[in-house]
């Protein structure tokens, strides 16, 4: 993980001091892009402690199309519970946007419109089987129409797929990164999705590749930030996948083996 650690150090010493939503206050760096390859190990953050049961669970919360904290697969993942409303509700974000798309179509025998929902993620795998050469494999979740009724647009906003012989890559586009907290999380997840898509369409993941928009460390997060620097990566972890449907996968489908980290450092939320 060598270079999230350069991306951090650099976001850190090269970032230009602003103001943000929160008023907490960040250093940030305006585009910067990042390349793993998934045939050397899973990229999960080892100088620090991630949780990746919870990298697991909201994964598949999206991937249900589900938007409340209280769904059974959201119930162990607190990570949305800041910004959700008394029923639990955050609004049509990700997984919504991901499965539940709306469209809405003029009926010519009527001439009223009607609505549609489109599933991004199914298109998405059937794209994929069948024109692997397309350059539309393209997942959003940036629905200019929706945000007022989200709790919190999209920060990783959109995602394209890419097909070379037998291998698969993924690339992220993120506009907002929260540098020290959210992105290892960011990190993982999307590696994740492009195993289980592979998988899926019997392909061999290959890069994940992680652009960024706004790439920022919170002033509260530099003392967390500065003791990470001074540790030193470990060998990758591996994460094996039973051989199951991609919509069938459950939290106990995805194992993660040998991950060998440092302690956790604890960055506060800043909501």
């Amino acid at each position: 993980m060598k270079e999230y650690l350069d991306l951090l150090k650099k976001t850190l010493e090269q970032g230009e001091d602003k103001g943000d939503r929160t008023n907490t206050g960040v250093r940030s760096l305006f585009g910067a892009q990042l390349r793993f390859d998934l045939r050397d190990g899973f990229p999960l953050v080892t100088t620090k402690k991630v949780l990746f049961s919870a990298v697991v669970r909201e994964l598949l919360w999206f991937i249900k199309g589900s938007t409340n904290i209280n769904d059974d697969l959201a119930a162990h993942t607190p990570i949305w519970n800041a910004w959700a409303d008394q029923e639990g509700e955050l609004g049509p974000i990700y997984g919504y946007q991901w499965r539940h798309w709306e469209q809405f179509t003029l009926n010519p025998n009527s001439s009223l419109y009607e609505k549609k929902e489109i599933d991004q993620l199914s298109e998405l795998l059937d794209s994929i089987k069948h024109n692997p050469n397309s350059r539309r494999h393209i997942v959003s979740a940036w629905n200019p129409s929706d945000i007022p009724k989200m709790a919190l647009p999209p920060c990783h906003a959109l995602f394209q797929f890419y097909v070379c012989d037998q291998y698969l890559d993924c690339q992220l586009y993120q506009r907002s990164a929260d540098m020290a907290l959210g992105v290892p999380f960011n990190i993982a997840s999307y590696a994740l999705l492009l195993m289980l898509v592979a998988q899926e369409c019997q392909l061999t993941p290959r890069y994940f590749v992680h652009t960024f928009g706004d790439a920022h460390i919170y002033h509260n997060h530099f003392d967390g930030v500065n003791e990470q620097l001074k540790r030193l990566p470990k060998p990758l972890p591996q994460v094996v996948l039973a051989k199951k449907p991609f919509f069938n996968m459950t939290f106990d489908d995805i194992q993660l083996h040998n991950y060998e980290h440092d302690s956790f450092i604890k960055f506060p939320i800043a909501v």
